[in-house]
């Protein structure tokens, strides 16, 4: 037993007091190899009589199965990690892989070169696995192959690799449906970033169900933020001065929309109805409150986190979470 001032028991104590080498101790404390029954009980036997705790690092690092999940996130800058949608994703991860024993870790993947950190990922033996968000092809098509089958990915899949995400369609198709069902005949839309093929999906829905309803297609580019919700609406009042409803990719984006709506004398929905996407905290004290389509992102975070640490199914494939309407005063 340790007692308070005394160094802690190491491996090499428990070697020297059984008689054995620090190599022969591990393998019968930790079944990493082979070691005869009687060694293994006096190893096990000295161990116990000293108190001797295993260090959990080296235990994970001998298993071979890692200390920690990292969470992974593609973006243009490091900027990327300060966005509250990825600290909803490493919480959630940080309880699931907790559960197990383990740590998380965030990492920032340039857009413009993943390839190297993702090579030092692969090569480093902490790593239990990798949660890839804002994943994009080129990422997948990079990744090493001692990364396969212990990385997962929110948004894009690919053959070896599966994919959790929300049903983005159907999430913009509900919403946009409810602005036409509202009586909207000229609906903007404020798109996602370019690069990332996760919000393509909504982008296409948005189109296709203006088109069934006869109405024009109207989308200038945006982001995932507030300053691309309040640029885009600009450019669309310049491009649009008729438009009476504005559908933005993320509630954030909506947001920035709604605030210059406002500042212009706009009355929301009055004169122009705003929607979003993802139901984040802000949009129920929004003034007015924004209409939006949910998305359950601890859901997400935990299925791909437990796919991470159990990987049942090594191949590819995507998993679609429900996206469901909640409708408030913008819309």
């Amino acid at each position: 037993m340790d007692h308070p001032g005394r160094p802690p028991v190491t491996l090499e104590h428990v070697a020297r007091a059984a008689g054995v080498s620090r190599a022969t101790a591990s393998r019968a404390l930790t079944g990493s190899g082979p070691s005869a029954a009687g060694t293994r009980e006096r190893v096990q036997a000295v161990a116990e009589q000293l108190g001797y705790v295993a260090d959990p690092v080296a235990r994970a690092l001998v298993s071979g199965r890692g200390t920690r999940v990292v969470v992974a996130v593609t973006g243009m800058t490091a900027d990327v990690l300060d966005d509250a949608y990825l600290a909803r994703v490493v919480t959630t991860t940080a309880r699931v892989s907790g559960a197990e024993g383990l740590g998380v870790a965030l990492q920032w993947l340039p857009l413009d070169r993943p390839w190297p950190t993702l090579e030092q990922l692969s090569r480093d033996r902490t790593v239990a696995g990798a949660v890839l968000v804002n994943t994009t092809a080129a990422v997948l098509a990079g990744l090493p192959r001692s990364l396969r089958g212990r990385a997962v990915s929110i948004g894009a899949s690919s053959p070896d690799v599966p994919a959790f995400d929300v049903d983005n369609g159907h999430g913009v198709r509900v919403a946009v449906s409810h602005l036409v069902r509202s009586g909207r005949r000229r609906i903007a839309m404020i798109t996602g970033p370019a690069w990332l093929s996760c919000p393509e999906a909504g982008e296409a829905s948005y189109a296709a169900t203006v088109r069934a309803a006869g109405l024009p297609v109207r989308m200038v580019p945006g982001d995932f933020t507030v300053a691309a919700g309040r640029a885009g609406v600009h450019e669309v009042l310049r491009r649009w001065p008729d438009t009476d409803a504005v559908y933005a990719v993320c509630d954030d984006t909506a947001l920035g929309a709604l605030a210059v709506l406002q500042e212009l004398g706009r009355q929301v929905p009055g004169d122009v109805a705003v929607a979003g996407f993802d139901d984040v905290p802000a949009a129920a004290s929004s003034g007015p409150g924004l209409t939006t389509a949910t998305h359950p992102v601890e859901q997400i975070a935990a299925a791909a986190a437990h796919a991470v640490l159990h990987r049942p199914d090594r191949g590819g494939g995507v998993t679609r979470f429900p996206s469901e309407l909640v409708v408030r005063a913008s819309a």
